[in-house]
């Protein structure tokens, strides 16, 4: 018999659901916050850069659950494996993106409390939180079996 997609026992205690489902939220934030970063930047509205600080500062909080839900993932979907290969990579890299986002959002928040004007070199933070998320991203599908071959 199938499970029940809308059973909430189904829903809670997949063995890995709850990351899969998580990382899609620091993902969206990071990569909105960046956008509306430059929108900011471009246009000089000062809306577009508190919505940019607001996004990233969600961002660097929702990375808590999603690494926590991920060792659980490593645990117990798939069984504690010796960490070596793509699952390796998948570690290193989601732990650096986390890494990221969390200094993308203290760039802004230090920018704040000092003078107000961000720095320039915030965009080299910015750009490689989102490459690394984006190579973290691409390592997991493969991982979830979204990225293999046929």
């Amino acid at each position: 018999m199938a499970a029940n997609p809308f059973d909430p026992a189904t829903v809670l205690f997949a063995r890995h659901a709850q990351h899969v489902v998580l990382i899609h939220f620091p993902i969206a934030l990071l990569i909105v916050g960046v956008l509306l970063d430059a929108a900011g930047q471009w246009t000089k509205q000062r809306s577009l850069t508190e919505a940019a600080y607001y996004n990233l500062l969600i961002a660097a909080v929702s990375t808590v659950p999603v690494l926590v839900t991920g060792i659980l993932a490593w645990r117990f979907a798939l069984e504690g494996q010796h960490l070596r290969g793509t699952l390796l990579l998948h570690l290193v890299f989601g732990s650096a993106s986390a890494v990221l986002i969390c200094l993308a959002w203290m760039v802004h928040f230090r920018a704040r409390r000092a003078s107000g004007l961000l720095p320039k070199y915030r965009w080299i933070v910015e750009i490689a939180a989102v490459l690394v998320v984006s190579l973290t991203g691409h390592l997991g599908g493969f991982l979830s079996g979204v990225n293999a071959s046929v």
